[in-house]
């Protein structure tokens, strides 16, 4: 076994490794290789300790928590939470590697530390009542209990003596260094030396200035201001009199019921005395006032007069023609509103009775979904105990290939000194090979440029040629020839001003037409706005006439008028009307139909 070099490098190592591992967010392996390629600088036999002294203190965390978080409760209340992974180290490699490292190499590794931590640890965890008592019992609750005995508890206990001797050169060394500490020499101070200061002339000390002689303060600061006292004795007064108020309230509240005898006989002679009110009519004054409508309301009103004849002679059409009895109608009616409310109570029970069925079917869909789920737990459980043994299997198989590597690199050490002569004069290749390159690039770039060169020379050549060439001034334009460049829209300028000459007078006579179209419009317009007005001033005249004939004639009044004139939302029986009254209706019909305006009560066409 080769000797370690510096065990409290290692174990520092193997700590600094654990504070960086984080079970959420990496697994075991991933951690595990990365930390294998940062400890590429050790030799083989220390990184393989490291590595496998970090995967123990990962696998058996949980029996390691066990032990150090008990120390920190009792003997490790002082330490640094810091260095809980050095205690869970120091418990691993005592557990799980004493037997396989030696009580020697183990010493070792624990004098490398801190004296004082490591002595009480150590006193902690190879304490005889510990080990067979809770210690025991917390872990047989992760392993068999027999097997946690045999394997874990009985070897302690045999290394208890030796390593109760470990710990009394640990306490002794502790207090060596105590002594070496207080016997140690003291510092003795010394006194400097300092220059003397010179001893200068005290200065003469100035006069103190007089002070101002202050103003003192006024007596009114003091005396409170009169609009005070005046608003308190204001308040005062208010409160005096909205109490004498609320007293006389108080008795009197029962007095405006009990009325005088001579009070009331008053009131009856004025009531007597003064006349009956009489509402006055008031007269209108304002039916003759001229008012001047634009071309929209013009239109606008003419529309209205149009709509009111056609109401009319539907209104008339609907008097001809009669109306049934709404009896029958009615009837209709309440059968179909009765239907209806079947219908509606009939697809309420339907939509309860499909309630019910879907809630009957999502209660049998639960259960079925519980059944599958179970089912599906039970091959999920399956699935996890094949894979953990696939894993274990995958684990050991891991562990023997890391085992065969290590002794191919064991052995490759031995062949590392031929095989670097053999990278070396194959480097020196290599570079040989890509030095005649370069120069077979750099020969074949500059023929390039020596060729790019000689055609640009023979470039401003030509050109120099061509500007020493004279050039013609002048040159003639013929208007009328093209400018040849094979289009199909080519023209010449003179057809092209002919046709830009063509455009100007058809333009301008589109303008002229659109000119007398537009005059030609408004003079419309204006007819149309005449013969409204025409129209409209026929229909107030006649509606004039109408409504004066209406209140004079045969007595109607204003109100029967209005009754009747509502008669286009009334149902009459034309069976029952009498032979004038229907010439009348059909007269005033053809009259509407063709136009003119009609007095219904006097058949008298206007």
């Amino acid at each position: 076994m080769v000797k370690m070099v510096s065990h409290g490098k290692h174990i520092a190592v193997i700590v600094q490794q654990l504070d960086k591992f984080n079970p959420k967010n990496q697994s075991v392996e991933i951690f595990l290789n990365e930390a294998a390629k940062t400890l590429q600088t050790l030799n083989v036999t220390d990184e393989q300790f490291v590595l496998d002294t970090l995967a123990g203190c990962i696998q058996h965390k949980s029996l390691l928590d066990v032990v150090v978080d008990a120390f920190f409760v009792q003997d490790g209340k002082y330490c640094l939470a810091s260095e809980r992974n050095l205690y869970a180290v120091i418990c691993y490699l005592a557990t799980f590697q004493l037997e396989k490292l030696g009580f020697q190499r183990f010493s070792r590794v624990v004098k490398s530390l801190d004296t004082v931590k490591m002595q009480k640890f150590l006193r902690f965890f190879f304490n005889t009542w510990h080990l067979n008592t809770w210690i025991k019992d917390e872990w047989s609750h992760f392993h068999d209990s027999l097997y946690v005995k045999e394997n874990w508890i009985d070897p302690l206990l045999r290394w208890q003596p030796k390593v109760q001797q470990l710990i009394q050169q640990l306490t002794k060394k502790s207090s060596e260094r105590i002594t070496t500490l207080k016997t140690s020499m003291v510092t003795q101070p010394k006194e400097f030396h300092l220059t003397v200061p010179q001893q200068h002339a005290i200065p003469v000390p100035l006069p103190k200035p007089a002070l101002e002689k202050r103003v003192p303060v006024p007596p009114s600061t003091y005396r409170e201001p009169k609009e005070k006292k005046q608003l308190q004795e204001m308040k005062a007064k208010n409160r005096r009199k909205a109490e004498g108020l609320l007293l006389e309230a108080n008795t009197n509240q029962f007095r405006c019921a009990i009325g005088k005898p001579e009070e009331e006989v008053i009131i009856q002679d004025i009531m007597k005395k003064k006349p009956a009110f009489q509402a006055t009519k008031i007269q209108s004054k304002t039916d003759n006032i001229p008012i001047k409508l634009n071309a929209a309301a013009i239109l606008r009103e003419g529309a209205l007069y149009q709509r009111k004849r056609e109401q009319e002679l539907k209104r008339i059409e609907h008097l001809l023609e009669g109306t049934g009895d709404p009896s029958e109608f009615l009837e209709w009616q309440k059968q179909m509103r009765e239907k209806d409310l079947e219908e509606q109570l009939a697809e309420i029970e339907c939509r309860r009775l499909q309630g019910k069925l879907s809630y009957e079917e999502a209660v049998l869909a639960h259960q079925n979904v519980i059944q599958e789920n179970k089912r599906k737990a039970g091959l999920m459980r399956e699935q996890k105990a094949e894979l953990m043994r696939q894993y274990a299997e995958r684990r050991l198989q891991e562990q023997k290939e890391t085992r065969e590597l290590v002794q191919q690199v064991v052995e490759g050490h031995k062949n590392a000194k031929q095989a670097k002569i053999k990278l070396q004069k194959y480097k020196q290749q290599i570079v040989q090979e890509v030095c005649e390159e370069n120069r077979e690039l750099l020969r074949q770039a500059l023929e390039e440029e020596e060729e790019r060169l000689r055609k640009r020379y023979q470039l401003i050549q030509e050109i120099r040629a061509i500007e020493s060439l004279p050039s013609v001034r002048h040159k003639v334009v013929d208007l009328t020839e093209t400018g040849g460049h094979g289009l199909i829209c080519e023209m010449s300028i003179v057809e092209l001003r002919e046709r830009l000459a063509l455009l100007r007078e058809a333009q301008k006579a589109a303008e002229e037409e659109r000119r007398d179209q537009i005059i030609h419009e408004k003079r419309a317009k204006e007819q149309l706005l005449l013969d409204k007005l025409d129209q409209i001033s026929l229909y107030r005249t006649e509606l004039g006439r109408a409504a004066a004939l209406k209140i004079c004639h045969n007595g109607t009044t204003g109100s029967d008028w209005k009754r009747v004139g509502k008669g286009s939302s009334r149902s009459f029986n034309t069976a029952s009307w009498p032979e004038k009254w229907l010439r009348k209706a059909s007269a005033a019909y053809e009259a509407a139909r063709s136009g003119a305006t009609i007095c219904i009560w006097c058949s008298e066409v206007k």
